[in-house]
């Protein structure tokens, strides 16, 4: 079988935030690679390290020290333009919030992407594989917060990107909703064969990824990787 290509990839991966007089060690040393088409799941309780991970994974900040790459891209220091053309090109965001537009439609949400977006599926494309074909022309408040959650995702993946971040997209949510959201992101990973990464506290849902990373105190402290992925249905917690 040939081994699936590394698409991000981080080497002594540090992130210092200065409060004041005291220096926060948000990220320290942090090594990790993500592969093609990859399901990784980052547990770890809240203060771990896993949001500034997101962040700095996603272009959103950049680390203190450390390399971080995007194929053949340095995203350490990069300038804001790069970071921006990355964000832009490249990743997908979903949020434990949904930050939808409340004055537009389910598919006009999605649309706001597509318009920015070099080759973006249609919105109607991606609603349909989060199953939202019988909601795209309803508002944010006419819809369930897994409704509008899917929206999310539908925006998210609707640019195509080569990397798909979740944090906590199912932190607002019961467990039965959150098992539907779960199964949206499962069926784009697989489906499309974008590179998922899903930051959660729940250890549940590392049971439906390729690997399992645990962070405690700005360090990765464990690595598992599943012999078979549990789909969404399966999960308990």
């Amino acid at each position: 079988m040939t081994e699936r290509l590394v698409v991000l990839e981080a080497h002594g991966l540090s992130r210092t935030y200065h409060m004041g007089e005291v220096d926060v060690f948000a990220l320290q040393g942090v090594d990790l690679s993500l592969r093609e088409g990859e399901m990784v799941v980052l547990l770890g309780p809240s203060g771990s390290g896993k949001s500034t991970l997101l962040n700095l994974m996603g272009g959103l900040d950049v680390p203190t020290a450390g390399t971080l790459r995007y194929r053949d891209h340095r995203l350490d220091g990069a300038n804001e333009t790069l970071l921006t053309r990355y964000r832009r090109e490249h990743v997908g965001f979903v949020f434990q919030f949904y930050n939808l537009i409340p004055s537009l439609t389910a598919r006009e949400n999605v649309a706001l992407v597509t318009e920015i977006a070099e080759t973006p599926m249609a919105p109607e494309e991606a609603l349909r594989l989060v199953e939202l074909t019988d909601r795209m022309d309803h508002f944010p408040s006419q819809m369930s917060g897994g409704q509008q959650q899917r929206v999310a995702i539908a925006r998210a993946i609707a640019k195509r990107p080569d990397l798909l971040l979740c944090d906590e997209p199912t932190g607002a949510l019961d467990i039965t909703t959150g098992k539907i959201v779960l199964e949206a992101i499962d069926r784009v990973n697989r489906e499309l064969g974008t590179t998922t990464c899903i930051i959660t506290h729940n250890a549940a849902i590392g049971d439906m990824a390729d690997r399992v990373l645990t962070l405690a105190d700005g360090r990765i402290v464990k690595e598992r990787a599943n012999e078979r992925r549990a789909a969404p249905r399966e999960i308990s917690w």
